[in-house]
Formats: C-alpha cells, sequence, structure tokens
C-alpha cells in the first residue's frame, strides 16, 4: 500500500543525472586556471616587450600555451594533467622573458642616465674652466 511510486525514482534519476553533470564539468575546467595564468604571464611578457628583448623565451612560450590550450581542450584526465603541467612552464618561461625585458630596458635606463651625467660633468668642467679664466 504505501509502495513508492516510479514517479520518486524519476525525481531521483534526474537528481543523479543533474550532479554527475556538474561533476563532470567540474572537473573539465579543473586545468583551466592554469592555463589562464600562463595566457595572462605570456600578455605581460609581451606588454613588457620581451619580443625585443627575450625573443626565444616568449616564442617558446607561446608555442607552449598553444600546446596547453590544445591539451587543456582534451577530455583525457592525462592530457589535462599535462596541460596543466605544461601551463605551468609556459608561465614560467613567460614570467622570465619578462624579468629579462625588464632587466635589459633598466640596463638601458641606466646606460642612458650615465651617459646624461658624463655629458653634465663635462659641460661643468668646460664651465669651471671658462669660469677661471
Amino acid at each position: 500500500m504505501n509502495d513508492p511510486s516510479f514517479a520518486y525514482f524519476r525525481r531521483t534519476l534526474y537528481a543523479l543525472v543533474c550532479t554527475f553533470g556538474l561533476v563532470v564539468t567540474a572537473q573539465a575546467q579543473t586545468a583551466l586556471p592554469a592555463v589562464q595564468q600562463a595566457e595572462r604571464a605570456v600578455l605581460e611578457a609581451q606588454q613588457a616587450d620581451a619580443d625585443h628583448y627575450a625573443p626565444d623565451l616568449i616564442e617558446a612560450a607561446r608555442q607552449g600555451l598553444i600546446e596547453a590550450q590544445a591539451l587543456a581542450a582534451s577530455r583525457s584526465r592525462s592530457d589535462q594533467r599535462n596541460a596543466e603541467a605544461r601551463a605551468r612552464r609556459v608561465a614560467a618561461d613567460a614570467d622570465l622573458a619578462r624579468a629579462r625585458s625588464e632587466l635589459a630596458r633598466a640596463e638601458a635606463d641606466v646606460l642612458q642616465r650615465r651617459q646624461e651625467v658624463d655629458g653634465l660633468r663635462r659641460q661643468l668642467g668646460l664651465a669651471r674652466l671658462e669660469g677661471a679664466e
């Protein structure tokens, strides 16, 4: 008499299907943060003019990013793990390219300032000589 109707089974089935779908979607997105971080790192390196100061590193980072994105799009768990590892390497390469670019620009700025100081010293030296005459 108090046997449950089949309608209750349908609701349970819907709940299980929805839960399974959410779990699969959540697992599919686990590699995405690493890939997104790698994308940001490559963009920051490009903005730091790494193409000029560290062309080999930034090119390797770009190629690695393409590979990581392709692996992340795969449904295979091993490919997604590889995508995450590849994305971390890409982010490190891009960060290194950005750092080298910033270092090269800073060194160029220091050299320019030294040349300006030397020029001013020469002018002051000439002014002292003219004032002494």
